[in-house]
């Protein structure tokens, strides 16, 4: 049988905070999986903890300032290449429908609904940018990052306005304020 390393993000999108990219194998199968997004914070928790024992698994982080000198597609790329060079797979899925330029890596549209491995590895990559961003949050309360994530809502493009940027914003993210 094939071993399936399943490759999912988090923080795509987000004005503020890391890009965290995870590729998981899993070792034995684990109940509960699906899209972090539809699970909640508290079975992510629980989930992220099993799937940390019961897989081979790689997760990798770039900063606001890595997102901003080397752009979000070069960063992508990056995590891709480096979860190829530590985690050995016959197939590696990534959700989605880009390789961003990786030979080696096939994509599936919703894979995080579809495939379990998919779905361990976009739990990892959601429950390490949220505890990222909640440390964010204790040091720059004024922004909300724990109600948004780092996401552009109204309320956080109303306190970039008033206060400007933070050390965890992506500065090269072009917002109307």
């Amino acid at each position: 049988m094939p071993i399936l390393c399943g490759i999912d993000e988090a923080g795509r999108g987000c004005l503020a905070g890391d890009l965290v990219i995870a590729g998981v194998i899993l070792k034995t199968p684990i109940d509960g999986l699906m899209d972090s997004k539809k699970i909640s914070e508290k079975n992510r928790e629980i989930l992220y903890n099993q799937i940390i024992k019961n897989s081979k698994y790689h997760i990798v982080s770039f900063s606001p300032q890595d997102i901003d000198r080397d752009g979000l597609s070069l960063c992508l790329a990056k995590g891709l290449e480096s979860i190829q060079d530590n985690l050995e797979a016959d197939i590696y899925l990534f959700d989605g429908n880009q390789t961003f330029g990786v030979l080696g890596i096939n994509t599936m549209i919703k894979a995080d609904t579809k495939v379990p491995e998919v779905s361990a590895s976009s739990i990892l990559a959601k429950v390490t940018h949220d505890r990222a961003i909640k440390k964010a949050s204790i040091l720059y309360p004024q922004y909300g990052f724990d109600k948004h994530k780092g996401y552009g809502t109204k309320a956080h493009i109303e306190a970039i306005r008033e206060f400007g940027y933070s050390e965890f914003h992506r500065k090269s993210f072009k917002i109307k304020i």
